[in-house]
């Protein structure tokens, strides 16, 4: 027989919520290491943007799942489960408790829940349809990508051209092999769902961006360039970086950058809240039919507060899992 799937926290919540210290702090009562689920800190040398942990929580938890590729190289969901699953088994053999802690819905799904298995494709044709959805400016390449898939929910042109591409070379859209062809994932989710009202989200978010800017994100994205990195590049399409790029290339002014960043954070972040709402409460439970290995949090108190809860919470979670 196989072995059962490992019940693992999972941090989640929209970005500014504060996951980051709250996964942090849990460190103080158990020997924690985070596997990062954030499509964007998968990046090297793009650190100020992506909000990356600083030095200081890095020396003193250990983090998975950061600076994998270059900006110019794509990192799917696919090759994150991968990586993952054997993170996911170092970590346990260290004698450690793995916390995976994202708000990239896609990653966390695909190391709780598997990938579809998908057909093989035609190496030819994927060439010749990466280098058409190249050329179609953002708005086009996700009109296309809602036309061959009505569920598709957006999220930057690396997954509209994914979208694209699946749909096109299978004659199936890409949220049917989702829901269709999914294999078991790695582990058992217990969910910590991170929420705060709106006002209060909205102030950390414009707080971070200001951060951001001031600690020389426009700097980061200059340097970038003048490497050689395309402006068009994967790790350039993120929130934040999009916005900077339009800044640098004159199609925004220096003045209008920091609310241009700070609306399009606020779009992000509620998309990442339909989704976590939607999925999380749409699938299967990991460890019991009431949905209760999801637990939604208000995180307007401290880290510390909120580590203690989950800790608490989590022996207990445990404990009935192991039973």
């Amino acid at each position: 027989m196989p072995e059962p799937r490992p019940l693992v926290p999972v941090l989640v919540g929209p970005t500014a919520v504060g996951k980051t210290a709250v996964a942090a702090t849990l460190a103080e009562f158990e020997p924690v290491t985070v596997i990062s689920a954030d499509a964007r800190q998968v990046y090297r040398r793009l650190d100020i943007g992506t909000a990356k942990p600083t030095p200081d929580i890095l020396a003193r938890v250990p983090h998975l799942g950061l600076d994998l590729v270059d900006p110019g190289e794509r990192y799917s969901a696919g090759q994150f489960a991968h990586d993952a699953a054997r993170w996911l088994a170092e970590v346990q053999r260290a004698g450690r408790l793995p916390v995976v802690v994202g708000g990239t819905g896609f990653y966390v799904r695909a190391l709780a829940e598997g990938l579809f298995r998908e057909p093989p494709l035609d190496q030819g044709r994927r060439e010749l349809l990466r280098q058409w959805t190249e050329g179609l400016p953002s708005v086009d390449l996700a009109r296309w990508a809602g036309r061959l898939d009505r569920r598709f929910a957006g999220g930057g042109r690396q997954r509209a051209a994914r979208g694209v591409e699946v749909a096109l070379l299978t004659g199936r859209p890409l949220s049917w092999w989702q829901r269709e062809a999914r294999e078991t994932g790695v582990m058992r989710p217990w969910y910590i769902h991170l929420t705060l009202p709106r006002d209060a989200l909205h102030r950390r978010i414009a707080e971070r961006v200001r951060r951001m800017l001031d600690a020389g994100m426009v700097a980061e994205v200059r340097g970038l360039l003048a490497s050689g990195v395309a402006a068009g590049a994967p790790g350039l399409d993120g929130v934040g970086y999009r916005e900077v790029v339009a800044m640098l290339q004159g199609k925004l002014s220096e003045a209008e950058l920091p609310q241009a960043i700070v609306v399009a954070t606020r779009r992000y972040a509620k998309r990442q809240e339909t989704w976590l709402r939607h999925q999380l409460r749409s699938q299967p439970s990991a460890v019991s039919s009431q949905r209760e290995d999801v637990w939604v949090l208000d995180a307007t108190r401290s880290p510390a507060v909120l580590a203690d809860e989950i800790f608490e919470r989590w022996r207990g979670v445990k404990q009935m899992a192991d039973g």
